[in-house]
């Protein structure tokens, strides 16, 4: 998903990740065997790392003192530019999650400090591996479907052509939140049935 900082578009998903990932390394227990943990679920990423902790339970990202754990690696990545200050991970981690997934990351502080950032389960919707070409595919359906079009219509514009499968991945979710509407609603398999972008229904 794609967003617009300034004069600037960035994609949020690559910065929730590059701060995840620079947290992992900036406050990781090196001493501690615990292997760190980045686990990529469905609607979820979990991450664990070796962790010495100053305080216990879930990181309130307005009221926390950050501690430097490993101040050689936070300046090296500020020098580079991936840090801003200290605490401006976990603080941008919030922000960007909120236009990603309209969701709150949990930080949790313990001898295992754990990150849970939850990710729409729309932009793995038809291949996990390629989460980049879904919401490429996604925006296509929407905008091709500023006038209302035909289940076959869509199928044909985007390249899909098992009928299941596009139906029970893709159409169904779409239509689910909130994206796409039938034209009629009360007759779902209606062979007049055809689906508009929702952003667009004001306009017909």
């Amino acid at each position: 998903k794609f967003y617009l900082e300034g004069d600037q578009r960035i994609s949020v998903r690559d910065k929730i990740f590059r701060e995840a990932i620079t947290n992992l390394l900036i406050h990781r227990d090196f001493a501690n065997p615990f292997p760190a943990k980045f686990i990529i679920e469905r609607d979820r990423v979990y991450i664990e790392n070796s962790n010495r902790p100053h305080g216990n339970g879930i990181i309130d990202p307005e009221n926390f003192s950050p501690f430097p754990k490993n101040p050689t690696i936070a300046k090296f990545f500020k020098e580079i530019g991936w840090v801003d200050e200290l605490g401006s991970g976990v603080r941008k981690i919030f922000k960007y999650s909120k236009v990603y997934s309209d969701t709150k990351p949990q930080f949790i502080e313990g001898d295992i400090f754990k990150t849970i950032i939850y990710v729409d389960p729309l932009i793995s919707i038809i291949n996990d591996s390629d989460v980049s070409g879904e919401e490429q595919r996604i925006q296509m359906i929407i905008e091709y479907c500023k006038v209302p079009r035909s289940r076959r219509e869509i199928q044909d514009y985007i390249g899909i052509k098992d009928r299941k499968d596009f139906t029970k991945r893709l159409l169904n979710l779409l239509i689910e939140k909130g994206l796409l509407r039938r034209t009629f609603p009360d007759k779902p398999t209606s062979p007049n049935q055809k689906y508009v972008a929702e952003e667009y229904t004001e306009a017909e």
